[in-house]
């Protein structure tokens, strides 16, 4: 038997296609509790998250963002801080702001599936416009989208089937 986490990693799937019933907020604030205990650099919280379920704003936001396949009745911006980052003395070329972003983006794909959400990242945008749509206060950049809604029951096929395992994607060193 695998472990729920373990199982659960392998069930999460991108989700193309989404129906129009509303998305919970409930949902929404539960995922986004689950996204602060994502693992960060030295505990210091440099991502920001905006949270819309307002229709206007999301079509909208698939205009400027031409990588947003499915039509969210939700969804997530993942952003950095940058005042904050630089408040922490991080020099602008530091990545570790973006493997933040990384791992609370992983927690929050799993948090969506956890509630019974679909979920797609988005990295396809125009920052300055989705800055624009979602009035991000100064300093905050959008690093990626997260769409959410209910799965519609027939979903558009991968572009490229994966059929790869832990070994053909690892490098053993001796």
């Amino acid at each position: 038997m695998l472990d729920p986490v373990l199982a659960a990693i392998r069930r999460r799937r991108v989700t193309r296609a989404m129906t129009d019933e509303p998305v919970a907020r409930e949902q929404i604030e539960t995922i986004l509790d689950a996204v602060r205990w994502a693992p960060t650099a030295g505990n210091r919280h440099l991502q920001r998250f905006v949270a819309t379920t307002d229709p206007g704003t999301l079509r909208v936001l698939r205009m400027v963002s031409p990588g947003m396949i499915a039509k969210p009745t939700a969804a997530i911006a993942v952003c950095v801080d940058h005042a904050l980052v630089a408040e922490y003395g991080f020099p602008p070329e530091n990545h570790g702001p973006w493997i933040d972003v990384g791992t609370a983006t992983a927690t929050l794909l799993l948090a969506a599936q956890a509630v019974g959400l679909g979920a797609g990242p988005v990295s396809s945008f125009s920052r300055a416009a989705v800055g624009v749509v979602l009035d991000l206060p100064e300093g905050w950049v959008a690093e990626l989208v997260v769409c959410l809604g209910h799965p519609a029951p027939d979903q558009p096929r991968a572009i490229k089937p994966a059929r790869l395992t832990w070994r053909d994607l690892t490098h053993w060193v001796p």
